[in-house]
């Protein structure tokens, strides 16, 4: 999906950006994307690693949500 399509200034768009970056490079995201990715290897899941990247990302910013309100 193109970013113009979010309706979002550019400002914005870094900030969601660099947010995101923040939690990729963290030791407890690392942890659970390993986590994932070895059960998801152990399922045969097509693409482990995207798909424990995917989710470990979407649990993250899922769980900031609910945080933040």
């Amino acid at each position: 999906m193109p970013l113009a399509r979010l309706h979002l200034s550019e400002e914005e768009i870094r900030a969601v950006v660099s947010r995101i970056a923040v939690i990729c490079l963290s030791e407890e995201f690392q942890r659970l994307k390993q986590e994932l990715e070895e059960i998801y290897r152990s399922s045969n899941v097509d693409n482990a690693p995207l798909v424990a990247l995917s989710d470990a990302l979407y649990a993250f910013l899922a769980e900031e949500e609910d945080d933040y309100g």
